[in-house]
């Protein structure tokens, strides 16, 4: 077996079409990051820090030493686990939503497509006999069929 070269394997591996997919995947989410953080930072927290008194979880830290670095921010840690949860919470409704929506798409065409077709064969009223719809004469008694019942398939 053997070996491919390093940019074989890369020109490989960009040619699958699930790495496209990823890269559009990964664009789009960028974007809308951007509308997710909107919705969060200026609609969704000032309603949080207005149900908690005005309280601005950034601002939490603990001093560990004696420099302005010297702090850890876990008040900005909660703000991102808060901004992840209600980011998670809105891509979870947005996808429930485009689900349902492509659910009830994929039931119209089903159903579009389950639609009795035409029938082929008619009853010939004479014998009884099962004839095709077309037919002016039955092929068994060898009776003139009424014209109305062709006229039936127009």
């Amino acid at each position: 077996m053997a070996k491919k070269g390093f940019i074989a394997e890369f020109k490989e591996f960009i040619a699958r079409g699930n790495v496209m997919d990823l890269a559009v995947g990964v664009i789009i989410g960028g974007a809308f990051q951007s509308i997710v953080n909107s919705l969060v930072n200026d609609m969704i927290m000032p309603v949080i820090s207005l149900l908690t008194g005005g309280v601005n979880f950034s601002n939490w830290v603990i001093r560990i030493g004696s420099g302005e670095n010297d702090t850890i921010k876990y008040g900005n840690f909660i703000t991102a686990v808060i901004n992840f949860l209600l980011m998670a919470l809105v891509i979870f409704c947005f996808v429930k939503v485009m689900n349902n929506l492509a659910s009830r798409t994929e039931k119209l065409l089903k159903k579009e497509e389950e639609a009795p077709a035409a029938p082929a064969t008619k009853i010939c009223p004479y014998c009884m006999s099962e004839i095709p719809i077309a037919a002016t004469r039955c092929a068994y008694c060898t009776s003139e069929l009424p014209a109305e019942d062709t006229d039936k398939e127009e």
